[in-house]
């Protein structure tokens, strides 16, 4: 796709919307975004650190600036500065959809209402698959390898990373000189800087760069989970494409191709450019940059792809790379750096946070392995603040969105590929984004369900002859939207419609009439492809979705193709609800079309109540003969959250029943899916039980020492899912309410919330003490209503001519 007026380039986007101007200009509806005062200091705490340098990439810590990203280690001899380009994907624009598929399906669909299970998958197995059958992974952009000469000891070692002011620090002492290292990813330069100071004596460095390789899983951790990752990386053959060579005075030029995978040839160039500036002499020397004599030097680092977009890989990123450099060239460290702070905390002073007294005086790392055996309330707030962080770091305007690893991926094998996964995990990673005032960062994902639109509609016409569009449990970045893996995992037709909540959570959260006719038309398309591809349940139930799966669960042994799982029906219905609100709040001419959703929205097979009291995952009662119990995914309750249709206060029986198979599938599972367990649990008003699951998130078996979720091994999702079910224990938004700490737990009786956000355009600043309300301070469109509960009492509130009310912990007004 060449760029046009509504889908700029990336380079044209940044253009129009300059991140150091602040990012609520780049995404409608949050202009006017308030900034809110902070507990810092001695009350919030907003750094991780440590008294020793990272050894597994796990313990390295990440800075980002969307696009752009790296894993700093902290090594005094050594220093490793890992590299991630977030467009750095294998492969190049792909057609996968499977020619033989229009006419398997109806076939598919008849064995199925047969009941012969056996044959309909391997019939989906042989025509409905993607070809090639997986998509295209994420890949690293390789090592800075920062070799430091003359040194004899690390005295006095801490490391930091600083959340307020997105920076880490390694600070140490060898002999009389004390040295000191900061970096930061540059969203206004777009460039990652990493600063070398040397107080009473001097530097010498050498500096070179490591080809990524494969990437060594460790087969135990310590405690015996699978899948940690390790120290160093396969020494792979370094490829003929790669060239690392001068690139005018002090700078060293890399450029390589991507790789390829699954027969599909590589067809990305990438380069890396990194500029040295300092007091030191400094030079290339072969393939190396070497630095002598200096006080102090800064190295900027570029990197970029030729990828503009699914269709058009004709960029230059060697133009690219040395154009970023230059310019940054042109600022003084202090200002680079001032720039840098002054972009980052323009979104994240937004809120803050504060869950008991003072915060606890031990290392992140220490803190994690305490977890469950000491007091630490304030670690959950720390997590709550690390993943907006995450989030800033991995997904701002302009940028890919966050994958399944964010932005930060060690070699060119990660797990999963770290591509999109949209049956759950691209969808958690923006659970907290409206919540945590970080609206904006949702804007890549806008951009890539409108790629979608695009290649899922030929999905949608080639496969099921549906108008509309379609995406199924997985996309990279050339937008696949085909099934992949194998029917049990695959062949799910709801990914595309899920990924739309995020777009109406976001309209809901930030009401803006342009922002509602720009998504229009990708809930029209996803409505469209459901009211052609929907079917009559054959026992007369209603309308179900097939061929189908309840996403990655088997019915039974060997078997997960279906007819009519509850999660699409869910699904389905939201997706019919937005599309209708849409069409009436834009005044669509189109009545005909909105009768027709109307219809068959009323006509979706409703949620079922099984034998065991149990919410049913599938339109038959086959949940106890399932073969996994306690599966980690638990897809028949999304209509507890992320979305509302059952709710402890209007479905009640259905409430109750999706509570018996939360007990069922158990507390433990993979870190992402003990963080939808958190937050179910936070929505059905259980504190106790969420904040349970919470310890066991936040421990060391689910929480590696940087703070990166350990599903394992590290998926982000887990940090972005948990951090939602943090915030809904202290604030819900639903139902046309709001809700004041429906799930506070004993652990938090005292606390305050501020900046955090709801639905209606409101945002609240929340303080408690003794286990209740002490106050809340509303802000929002002046003369807009908001219903507020807190325990039994509901009222309604009015803002004022300036957008503000406070109330009391009774809710009573205060002056």
């Amino acid at each position: 796709m060449k760029p046009t007026a509504s889908h700029p380039s990336r380079r044209a986007f940044l253009r129009r919307f300059p991140v150091s101007a602040g990012l609520a200009l780049a995404f409608p509806g949050l202009a006017g975004a308030t900034a809110v005062a902070r507990a810092q200091g001695d009350r919030e705490d907003l750094s991780l650190w440590y008294d020793k340098p990272a050894g597994a990439w796990v313990e390295a810590l990440p800075v980002g600036n969307g696009r752009l990203g790296a894993m700093v280690f902290g090594r005094a001899a050594q220093e490793r500065l890992q590299l991630n380009e977030d467009m750095l994907f294998a492969g190049g624009p792909y057609d996968p959809n499977n020619p033989a598929a229009m006419a398997a399906l109806p076939k598919v669909r008849a064995l199925l209402d047969a009941g012969n299970y056996a044959e309909a998958t391997a019939l989906a197995s042989s025509a409905l698959m993607a070809r090639p059958i997986k998509q295209m992974p994420y890949g690293a952009a390789g090592d800075l390898l920062i070799d430091v000469d003359g040194l004899s000891g690390a005295a006095g070692y801490r490391r930091t990373l600083d959340l307020d002011t997105a920076i880490a620090t390694t600070r140490f002492a060898n002999g009389r000189v004390r040295h000191l290292r900061e970096a930061f990813a540059s969203a206004p330069d777009d460039v990652i800087v990493l600063r070398f100071e040397a107080a009473g004596g001097t530097l010498d460095l050498g500096i070179g760069y490591r080809h990524p390789g494969r990437v060594k899983y460790g087969e135990k951790t310590p405690n015996g989970v699978p899948w940690d990752h390790r120290e160093g990386l396969a020494l792979d053959t370094r490829p003929a494409t790669l060239s690392i060579k001068p690139d005018g005075a002090g700078a060293l030029l890399i450029e390589g191709r991507n790789e390829a995978a699954e027969g599909i040839p590589g067809a990305l160039r990438y380069a890396v450019r990194v500029l040295a500036v300092g007091d030191g002499a400094i030079a290339v020397e072969g393939e190396r940059l070497r630095v002598r004599g200096g006080t102090n030097v800064t190295l900027l680092v570029a990197a970029a792809t030729s990828y503009v977009s699914f269709v058009d890989v004709d960029g230059d990123p060697v133009a690219a790379v040395r154009a970023r450099t230059a310019a940054a060239r042109g600022k003084p460290y202090a200002r680079l750096k001032a720039d840098h702070v002054r972009g980052h905390q323009a979104l994240f002073r937004r809120l803050s946070i504060r869950l008991g007294a003072a915060p606890v005086a031990r290392a992140t790392d220490a803190r994690i392995a305490a977890v469950g055996t000491a007091e630490d309330p304030g670690l959950a707030a720390l997590y709550v603040q690390y993943a907006r962080y995450l989030l800033m770091s991995s997904s701002r305007p302009g940028s890919q969105p966050a994958n399944l690893q964010g932005l930060w991926n060690e070699g060119t094998n990660p797990p999963w590929g770290s591509k999109y996964t949209i049956n759950i995990n691209t969808q958690m990673n923006y659970w907290p984004a409206e919540a945590a005032n970080l609206g904006e960062c949702t804007e890549p994902l806008l951009r890539m369900v409108e790629d979608l639109a695009r290649t899922g509609a030929a999905t949608a016409w080639r496969m099921y002859r549906a108008r509309g569009w379609v995406a199924h449990h997985n996309t990279d970045l050339w937008r696949a939207a085909a099934p992949i893996d194998g029917p049990n995992w695959g062949m799910w037709p709801c990914g595309g419609a899920w990924l739309c909540k995020t777009l109406w959570d976001h309209y809901e959260y930030a009401p803006d009439a342009a922002f509602l006719r720009r998504i229009w038309p990708l809930l029209q398309g996803a409505a469209l492809f459901f009211v052609d591809t929907l079917v009559d349940d054959q026992g007369g139930r209603g309308l179900v979705t097939s061929p189908s799966i309840s996403p990655e669960n088997q019915h039974s042994k060997g078997f997960a193709l279906c007819a009519g799982p509850a999660m699409d029906r869910q699904i389905v219905r939201d997706l019919f609800g937005w599309t209708i609100a849409a069409h009436k709040l834009l005044g669509e001419p189109d009545a005909a079309f909105a009768a027709t959703l109307e219809d068959k929205r009323a006509r979706l097979a409703p949620d079922r109540v099984g034998a065991q009291g149990q919410l049913q995952e599938w339109l038959e009662d086959w949940d106890a003969r399932a073969p996994e119990q306690r599966h980690r995914h638990v897809s028949h309750l999304y209509g507890v959250y992320p979305s509302e249709q059952i709710n402890v206060r209007d479905t009640p029986a259905l409430a109750a029943a999706a509570r018996v198979t939360l007990d069922t599938r158990g507390d433990k599972s993979t870190g992402w899916a003990t963080a939808w367990r958190l937050a179910l649990w936070a929505r059905l008003g259980d504190g106790e039980r969420a904040h349970a699951i919470l310890l066991g998130l936040l421990g060391p078996e689910r929480t590696y020492p940087n703070m990166f979720d350990a599903h394992p091994p590290f998926q982000i999702d887990g940090n972005f899912g948990g951090t939602a079910g943090i915030l809904e224990m202290i604030v819900q938004s639903w139902g046309g309410e709001i809700r004041l700490l429906p799930a506070l737990p004993r652990a938090w009786p005292e606390g305050a919330l501020n900046g955090v956000r709801a639905r209606g355009g409101v945002e609240l600043d929340v303080t408690w003490a003794d286990g209740r309300l002490r106050a809340v301070a509303l802000r929002g469109r002046p003369g807009a209503s908001v219903r507020l509960r807190s325990g039994a009492r509901l009222v309604d509130v009015v803002l004022d001519g300036a957008g503000r009310a406070r109330l009391d912990g009774d809710l009573a007004r205060r002056a």
